[in-house]
């Protein structure tokens, strides 16, 4: 008898990406409410920063989310160590012949993999200093923050130039551009940016996991379309193991990201838009990160130049939060949008596309 439905290659890759995103999802739904509760018991909880990124004080800030004090963070430990979990048993699976391929593979998905990680260490460094209330801002100085981040940035940059050979990037519809050696800090910039941007936007309950989710689903589909069909289960894997965090942080959120979460996840998305040459397509997939981002910097050069504010308080969820939309409108809202821009990034990601 003939088999009605074929298995396909293509058939196999489906299988691998959805697979891979279900099962994170499966593992990181599952072990959310024992995580919480450890969170819970040792008291590992949220202390309201007082202090702005400007170094002055931020009552307006405090007041909105005093009564948030003491929840549980770190959550971002649920999402990397489900992914990690998933990638170890796709090893795992691929030996039995349950998967076709395992998700640690040097082309596509170490460099992701190792950012990954090493940044999640030092957002956990960070976002334990606030659970103690170390430093004048409960977290870690900007500084050496910023510092190792730059620093990370910059053994990506160099790998990805002299042993992979990157040099170019892409404009969608036009072609590829050398840019040689410029590609080192056009890396360093991308990772550095897009990890402060979601650390930004972590903000309200929900808000930065529903984004997650919506720009590494997006950066599935483009991993797929460039034939990086691992890359493409690997961003699979990060929005289900988002995706089960979100069921529990949106409103009202019973743990947070933190800093291991966001930082991570935020430099990986700039690794994965690196990875797939699509660096111009970045500010479309994950457009709302942009323009948080945009709303600190404007509202920190306005308060220096001219000595006045140009939002109630940044970034700008809280803005809008703070003229009176509630936080589950703010939120939704943002993920509207982010969803809306993020689908036309795809668009033109792959009507414009480009080789790696």
């Amino acid at each position: 008898m003939v088999n009605a439905f074929p298995i396909t290659e293509e058939v196999r890759h489906l299988i691998l990406i959805v697979g891979s995103g279900f099962l994170s999802f499966v593992i990181a739904f599952l072990a959310a409410n024992p995580f919480i509760n450890f969170l819970r018991k040792h008291k590992l909880g949220k202390n309201i920063r007082e202090i702005a990124s400007d170094g002055k004080s931020a009552p307006l800030f405090h007041a909105l989310h005093n009564k948030k004090a003491g929840t549980p963070t770190m959550g971002g430990i649920l999402i990397w160590g489900s992914a990690l979990i998933t990638i170890l048993l796709s090893r795992v699976f691929s030996y039995i012949g349950w998967f076709d391929h395992s998700l640690i593979n040097r082309k596509e998905t170490y460099l992701a993999i190792f950012t990954l990680i090493s940044v999640a260490l030092l957002g956990m460094v960070d976002d334990l200093f606030n659970i103690k209330g170390w430093g004048r801002s409960k977290g870690l100085n900007i500084k050496p923050k910023f510092f190792w981040l730059v620093m990370f940035a910059l053994a990506g940059a160099l790998w990805f130039h002299f042993k992979l050979g990157y040099d170019q990037i892409h404009i969608p519809g036009v072609g590829d551009f050398m840019i040689g050696a410029w590609y080192i800090p056009l890396f360093m910039f991308i990772i550095a940016g897009s990890a402060n941007a979601v650390n930004i936007t972590d903000g309200l309950d929900g808000l930065s996991g529903g984004l997650i989710v919506i720009a590494f689903g997006a950066y599935a589909g483009i991993a797929y379309a460039h034939g990086l069909f691992i890359l493409a289960a690997f961003c699979a894997v990060i929005a289900g193991s988002s995706l089960a965090f979100l069921w529990f942080n949106i409103a009202p959120a019973r743990f947070y990201m933190g800093d291991t979460g966001s930082i991570s996840l935020g430099a990986t998305l700039g690794v994965i838009a690196m990875l797939t040459n699509t660096v111009l397509i970045l500010p479309f997939i994950a457009f709302i990160f942009v323009i948080e981002t945009l709303s600190v910097i404007i509202q920190l050069t306005s308060k220096k130049i001219r000595g006045k504010k140009v939002f109630h308080i940044a970034p700008i969820h809280h803005h809008f939060e703070h003229i009176g939309w509630p936080e589950t409108q703010v939120v939704m809202r943002f993920w509207i949008t982010g969803a809306l821009v993020a689908s036309l990034g795809l668009v033109l990601a792959l009507i414009g596309m480009g080789e790696i």
